[in-house]
C-alpha cells in the first residue's frame, strides 16, 4: 500500500482527484480505488516541547536556570491535532511505500519528515520515501507531479536547514524573551518582552526610522533653473550644476544652501547665450517586471489597495486551495520553468476569461479584453529560467475558470494575472535625452525621458509627477539639438526647496525592507552575500512576524504609517546591538542556505549559537530598564483561587 502524506487536507484531496478510480472518503484520509491511501497533516502536528518537558525546574521563570539548552531535543503532539497524528502513525506503519507531499518549501519538507520520523519507521523504509513537489492544485498539474516523483533523500539538506532554523529560533527566542522579560518586570514592566531573531531587528528598523524623523531638522536649499529657447521657438529648462569653487556653500549631497549665490547666478544667466556642450539621445528598452513571489505581491497589494501582508497571504491561500486559480502562494521565486512556457496561451486565455466575467470596475486598471491584442505567446521573457527555479516557481494563474470571487480576492488575483500577462508583451521603449550647456561661466544640465511605446506598461498605469519621476529625470520635452548649437536663456529662476525627512515605514516599504535587508546590514561582506539572496524572515513568515509585533503592542498602525510604540522603543534601547540589527539574522539565513547547499554542517551552525547564549543572558542582567516602568499589560491572568506568582506564562517562541 502506498501512503501519500500531504501537508494540508486540500492538497490531499487534490492528489486523490488526480488518481483514477472511485475513492472513499474516510476519517482523516481517503481510500483510493487501487487500495492506496492519501492522508494529511493539518499544518504542524508536532511542536518543540516546552522547557518543563526537559526538567520541571524550567516551568518557573528564573534567571538562575538560563540559558536553557536541551541536549536531546523533544517534539510533542499538538493537542488539537493529536487524533490526526495518531491516525498517520498507524497508516505509516501499515504502508509499504511512503510519498512525502509536503508543500515545496523548507517548512513543508520538515513538517512531513518530522511525522515520518516520529512514527519510528525502519531506516530502510525511511530511505525509500519518495517526494512529490506540487505547486498547482489543478488535476493536470498534480498528475504531472505524481509522474515525476523524486527520492526524499535528495531533500535531506533542506530538511536539516529547516530543523536548524526551528531549534535556533527556540533557543534564541525563549532564552532572550525570558531574560529580558524578567529584567523588565524587575523594573516595573508588566507583561512579556518577546525577543526573536527576525521580529526584533524588524522592530529595530522602525524604531531607528522613527528616531531619524524626530531628530530631523529641515534645511533650505536653492536650485537655479535656466529657461531656454531654441531658434525654432522650442522651450525647455536646465538645472545649474555648482562648480568646485562653490563647495563652501554646498551640503553633503551637493545642494546649494546660499540664496544670494543662487540669485546671483540667476541674474548673470538671464538674457544670455547658452551653448550646447553635450547632447545624447539613447533609445532604451525596459523589460516587464517578473511574475510575483509572495513578498512582491504583498507589497503591490498594499500600495494599490491598502491590504496588509496577512490579508494578502490569507487571500492567496483561498485562491490556491478553495478556487484553485493560482499556483502555490508561499513562493520566494519570481521565475518559471521553461517547460511551462508552452502552457502560456491557455493560462492567459482562462485568466482573461475570468476577469472579463467579473466586475473589475473601480480597480484602477485597463479593460482586460484589450490586452489580448498585445499578447504574443511566442515571446519568452527572462522569467523562464530553470536555473532560478528550485522547489517552487513564481505565483501565476492556473487554467481554472471561476466566476465568483470576493472584491479582495479579485484585487489580488488581478495583480497576479497582470504580472503574468506582461511576460508576453513588448518591452517599454523610451528615449532618454541628456543635455549639458554652458551659460556665461556656469554649467547647466537637463535630462528628459520620452515614452515611444508603452509595451507592457499599458497594463501598469502609474501616477507620475508632472515635473519629474522618482529617478529625477525631468518630464519635459527636449528638442533635437547638436553640440556647439547656441540657444537663448530667457531668464534664470531661483527655486527654493527644503530637505525632507525620511518617510515613516508603511506595510509595503517594511516588507520591501525585509526582502531587501542587505541595504540595512552593517557588515560589508555579509551585505555582498545577501544582496541577491536572502531576506529577513521567509515568504511564509513575514506576515505573521508583522502581526506579532502589532499584537505585542511594539508597533502600531497610524493610517498607512507603521510607528513604534513606547514599549517598542524602550525594548530596542535595552537590547544589545547584535539583537536589534539585521546582521545576525541575515548571517543565520546565509548559514541556513549553506546547510541546504551542503556547504556547512548542522553543528557548525548550532554550536556557536549555544555558546553565545551564556554571555547574552549575563548581559541582560546588567541593563537598566527603568524607562519601561508602568508600561505594558499583563499577558495572562492568574486563577481566582490562587494568587501564586511562582510560575510565569509560557513563552511564545517566534522568530
Amino acid at each position: 500500500m502506498i501512503l501519500y502524506i500531504a501537508e494540508k487536507p486540500s492538497l490531499g484531496r487534490a492528489i486523490a482527484d488526480a488518481i483514477p478510480g472511485t475513492h472513499k472518503k474516510q476519517d482523516g484520509h481517503i481510500l483510493l480505488a487501487n487500495g492506496d491511501r492519501v492522508s494529511w497533516c493539518i499544518g504542524h502536528l508536532l511542536e518543540q516541547a516546552e522547557p518543563e518537558a526537559y526538567d520541571p525546574i524550567y516551568k518557573k521563570w528564573s534567571t538562575a536556570t538560563l540559558p536553557i539548552l536541551p541536549k536531546d531535543w523533544k517534539l510533542t503532539p499538538k493537542a488539537k491535532t493529536r487524533k490526526q497524528l495518531t491516525l498517520l502513525k498507524k497508516l505509516i506503519r501499515q504502508a509499504d511505500q511512503l510519498v512525502h507531499a509536503g508543500d515545496p518549501d523548507r517548512e513543508g519538507q520538515l513538517l512531513v519528515d518530522e511525522v515520518i520520523n516520529y512514527a519510528r519507521v525502519s531506516a530502510a523504509k525511511r530511505a525509500a520515501v519518495k517526494r512529490v513537489l506540487i505547486s498547482d492544485l489543478n488535476r493536470p498539474a498534480v498528475t504531472a507531479a505524481l509522474d515525476n516523483l523524486r527520492n526524499n533523500t535528495d531533500f535531506i539538506p533542506l530538511s536539516v536547514s529547516a530543523l536548524a532554523r526551528s531549534r535556533a529560533d527556540w533557543l534564541y527566542g525563549l532564552n532572550m524573551t525570558r531574560a529580558y522579560t524578567l529584567q523588565g518586570q524587575a523594573h516595573g514592566y508588566q507583561g512579556v518582552l518577546s525577543v526573536g531573531r527576525v521580529q526584533t531587528p524588524l522592530l529595530g528598523l522602525v524604531v531607528r526610522r522613527d528616531s531619524d524623523i524626530e531628530k530631523f531638522t529641515p534645511q533650505d536649499y536653492f536650485d537655479v533653473l535656466a529657461h531656454l529657447k531654441t531658434p525654432n521657438e522650442d522651450r525647455f529648462y536646465a538645472k545649474w550644476q555648482p562648480s568646485d569653487s562653490c563647495q563652501a556653500f554646498l551640503d553633503e549631497a551637493g545642494r546649494n544652501l546660499s540664496r544670494p549665490l543662487a540669485e546671483n547666478v540667476a541674474r548673470r544667466i538671464s538674457n544670455q547665450d547658452a551653448t550646447i556642450t553635450r547632447y545624447q539621445a539613447k533609445e532604451k528598452r525596459r523589460s516587464p517586471p517578473l511574475p510575483h513571489a509572495l513578498s512582491s505581491l504583498q507589497i503591490d497589494a498594499n500600495k494599490a489597495f491598502g491590504l496588509t501582508a496577512q490579508q494578502v497571504l490569507d487571500v492567496c491561500q483561498s485562491l490556491y486551495e478553495k478556487h484553485k486559480l493560482i499556483t502555490y502562494p508561499r513562493s520566494d521565486s519570481r521565475h518559471l520553468p521553461k517547460a511551462h512556457h508552452r502552457q502560456g496561451a491557455q493560462v492567459a486565455e482562462r485568466a482573461l476569461s475570468n476577469l472579463s466575467s467579473m466586475d473589475v470596475s473601480g480597480l484602477g486598471q485597463l479593460k482586460w479584453d484589450k490586452s489580448e491584442q498585445w499578447l504574443d505567446f511566442s515571446r519568452r521573457s527572462k522569467a523562464w529560467n530553470d536555473a532560478k527555479v528550485d522547489a517552487h516557481h513564481a505565483i501565476i494563474p492556473t487554467d481554472r475558470t471561476s466566476k465568483s470571487l470576493s472584491q479582495t480576492e479579485l484585487q489580488v488575483y488581478q495583480l497576479i494575472v497582470r504580472n503574468y500577462l506582461a511576460q508576453f508583451m513588448d518591452a517599454e521603449i523610451y528615449s532618454e535625452v541628456a543635455v549639458e550647456l554652458q551659460i556665461v561661466t556656469g554649467r547647466f544640465a537637463a535630462k528628459a525621458r520620452i515614452t515611444l511605446d508603452l509595451g507592457w506598461c499599458a497594463l501598469f498605469p502609474r501616477k507620475v509627477n508632472k515635473e519629474s519621476d522618482e529617478s529625477g529625470i525631468d518630464r519635459q520635452s527636449i528638442p533635437v539639438l547638436k553640440v556647439g548649437q547656441v540657444l537663448h536663456c530667457e531668464h534664470g529662476e531661483v527655486k527654493a526647496k527644503q530637505t525632507s525627512p525620511p518617510k515613516h515605514f508603511t506595510e509595503a516599504t517594511l516588507l520591501a525592507a525585509m526582502t531587501g535587508i542587505a541595504r540595512f546590514v552593517r557588515d560589508d561582506s555579509l551585505r555582498r552575500v545577501l544582496r541577491e539572496t536572502d531576506g529577513l524572515g521567509t515568504e511564509a513568515t513575514r506576515a505573521g512576524i508583522l502581526e506579532l509585533l502589532f499584537k505585542r503592542r511594539f508597533l502600531v498602525r497610524k493610517g498607512k504609517q507603521i510607528l513604534a510604540t513606547a514599549e517598542g522603543r524602550q525594548l530596542i534601547r535595552a537590547l544589545p546591538e547584535e539583537a536589534v540589527w539585521p546582521d545576525m539574522t541575515a548571517r543565520w539565513e546565509s548559514q541556513l542556505s549553506a546547510i541546504k547547499e551542503q556547504q556547512q554542517g548542522y553543528e557548525d551552525f548550532m554550536t556557536p549559537l549555544t555558546q553565545s547564549l551564556h554571555g547574552l543572558v549575563v548581559e541582560s542582567q546588567q541593563v537598566s530598564m527603568q524607562d519601561l516602568r508602568g508600561l505594558g499589560k499583563p499577558a495572562f491572568k492568574y486563577p481566582k483561587k490562587s494568587r501564586s506568582r511562582k510560575s510565569r506564562p509560557k513563552t511564545a517562541v517566534k522568530a
